[in-house]
């Protein structure tokens, strides 16, 4: 009975431990367009990566999951370039004014590479005071998954321009450089729903992919995957570096800890 006991109390302090490196800027709003409150709702509660899919339609660029989705009102310049440009200028070069940190704006491309990432780049160019961390320190990370182009053409872009990886694909030095996160399916590695606790076989599995990446000094997470507080905690005991989640205010209170169970 003893020995079950201090096995439980030194489980609970694992988790503790875990949850205890873990504040909001680990929380990834996926999808984050679909919400009531595009961009706000993530950005007020400082999640620290923030998800917009993208369709080109003529020379401009639009957010949306499905084509059919698309609406004059909803372009990436209303939703999301122009409210984190205003932000900045009004915390004098910085998302928040409350902290240093700044976000990952994760931008899916659902329309082809090209020409959807260079009409992209020109629009961020014109504000290099805002993405572009070489000029300030506390710029906004962007982040290219869907269709991005192939680790060779990486280097066509601007340096402000990051890219997500594939989790078992081979890059070079340069290329590697230019990665800011791995993003995966989990079904990939696990069947598991979050409803039970994992398998020590899936458990292990997942540790070793995670591993992986922290190897090659990146980030990684985990789309398609349980969203609720059991699974949020596994993830962390498991260093999952950013918790995919459809629901903002839920993972904001567990993450300050208002929500324990």
């Amino acid at each position: 009975m003893k020995r079950i006991k201090i096995t439980i109390l030194m489980l609970f302090s694992a988790i503790l431990s875990a949850m205890a490196q873990y504040s909001t800027l680990n929380a990834h709003s996926h999808n984050d367009y679909s919400n009531d409150i595009p961009f706000w709702l993530a950005y007020c509660n400082h999640f620290g990566s923030v998800e917009a899919d993208i369709f080109t339609v003529g020379n401009d660029l639009f957010v949306a999951h499905n084509e059919s989705d698309i609406s004059p009102a909803r372009s990436l310049d209303i939703l999301y370039i122009q409210p984190i440009v205003k932000l900045f200028k009004h915390n004098g070069g910085k998302a928040w004014d409350d902290i240093s940190s700044s976000f990952q704006l994760l931008i899916d491309l659902k329309s082809p590479t090209e020409p959807t990432l260079s009409i992209l780049v020109e629009k961020l160019k014109k504000y290099p005071e805002v993405f572009d961390p070489k000029i300030n320190k506390n710029a906004v990370h962007i982040v290219i998954t869907g269709n991005r182009p192939l680790p060779e053409k990486f280097s066509d872009y601007p340096d402000f321009i990051f890219f997500d990886g594939v989790i078992g694909q081979k890059y070079n030095e340069q290329q590697l450089k230019r990665v800011a996160l791995f993003s995966e399916n989990l079904t990939r590695f696990t069947k598991w729903n979050g409803r039970v606790d994992i398998t020590d076989k899936d458990k292990i599995r997942l540790q070793n992919v995670i591993d992986s990446v922290h190897g090659l000094n990146s980030k990684v997470r985990f789309w398609n995957a349980p969203d609720d507080v059991n699974a949020w905690k596994i993830f962390m005991n498991l260093k999952v570096d950013y918790i995919n989640t459809d629901h903002i205010t839920m993972l904001y209170d567990f993450l300050n800890k208002k929500e324990m169970k």
